[in-house]
């Protein structure tokens, strides 16, 4: 828990919560928190994960005793930790992880990417122009034009690669669009800008690995503040989870049936939380979280807690599914 990216605390609260929710009979358990700078310790003390001899892997401990890792718990938002990088650690070290495998957790984490791959796969998504560091520095008129052709306003402009509405703004205008693109693009190269959406937003949890799936019921997120910022995500009664939602039957089904065509054409397995925008019936996929937030205020638990499965209940099949994943992908190498 922690990590280098600018979802840190929220990482931090994430990682406490699922350790309080692991039964300590059964789970020996070590928070490992990666700090800002990326370095790793437990207790304060710096460790490294490392291969070990016949196979497996070994957390070492600053003059401590080496313990044996059988399963990691990546409770990491944002970039160097969701994105696949700390997935990819793992694979090549060998220690089974719960969620998605690297690939996925890569496509999923850029909003660009991914949006490009739903329209190929033909899932309905908000319109949107992605916006380059080095084109927009080189002729941001090019990008300007193009938000105004394709889009309209109003906007939002939001960091290609992060989370937790960091790096988001709200643009009503024309002559408000660089301050959002330049903001975006102080977090990330790569920035989205996106239709603003006039609908009801919704959220469903996704629990399995392949296409052995459980779907939660749907929730609908509302809130006072102008849109779904950071603050109201992650402060407490500032926002409101409805589940399940009060939906049409048959835009509840279509929410699910595009939550599963998703999570199976990515690839991704454990776990996932999809989110979309519901304008005039039809349902939207915004994004595809792989590791959704576990905090006290997150929307993931409550989701499946609705459904009737209990967050610690959920935090232990999803140790299960990393470990079931695991000996999957370990049919396939050598």
């Amino acid at each position: 828990m922690g990590g280098r990216s600018s979802e840190h605390e929220v990482s931090l609260a994430s990682g406490d919560s699922i350790a309080g929710a692991l039964d300590p009979d059964r789970y020996d358990l070590l928070r490992v928190v990666i700090a800002r700078d990326g370095g790793w310790s437990v207790d304060g003390d710096r460790v490294a994960l490392v291969p070990a001899e016949g196979g497996g892997t070994l957390l070492c401990l600053n003059g401590g005793a080496p313990r044996r890792v059988d399963v990691v718990f990546p409770a990491l938002h944002g970039p160097f930790g969701e994105d696949g990088t700390v997935q990819g650690l793992c694979e090549t070290l060998g220690v089974p992880y719960v969620g998605a495998g690297v690939t996925a957790s890569a496509l999923a984490m850029d909003k660009a990417l991914f949006k490009t791959f739903l329209r190929d796969a033909g899932i309905p998504t908000p319109e949107s122009v992605t916006v380059e560091a080095g084109p927009w520095a080189r002729d941001p008129e090019a990008a300007r034009r193009a938000v105004a052709r394709e889009l309209g306003y109003p906007v939002f402009v939001k960091p290609a690669r992060l989370g937790s509405s960091v790096g988001i703004s709200r643009v009503d205008g024309p002559e408000a669009l660089d301050a959002a693109i330049d903001l975006a693009l102080a977090h990330d190269p790569k920035a989205l800008v996106e239709r603003c959406v006039a609908g009801r937003e919704v959220e469903i949890g996704v629990l399995g690995n392949g296409d052995d799936l459980l779907v939660s019921p749907p929730g609908e997120i509302t809130y006072e503040s102008g849109w779904y910022d950071y603050e109201t995500k992650y402060l407490p009664d500032r926002m409101r989870l409805v589940v399940p939602a009060d939906l049409p039957q048959e835009v509840a089904r279509r929410i699910e049936e595009l939550a599963r065509r998703a999570f199976v054409a990515i690839g991704c397995c454990g776990m996932a939380r999809v989110d979309y925008f519901v304008e005039d019936g039809n349902a939207l996929v915004s994004e595809l979280n792989t590791i959704p937030g576990f905090t006290p205020t997150s929307v993931y638990a409550k989701l499946f807690e609705a459904g009737g499965v209990s967050y610690s209940e959920l935090v232990g099949r999803l140790i299960e599914l990393g470990l079931e994943a695991a000996a999957e992908r370990g049919r396939y190498r050598a």
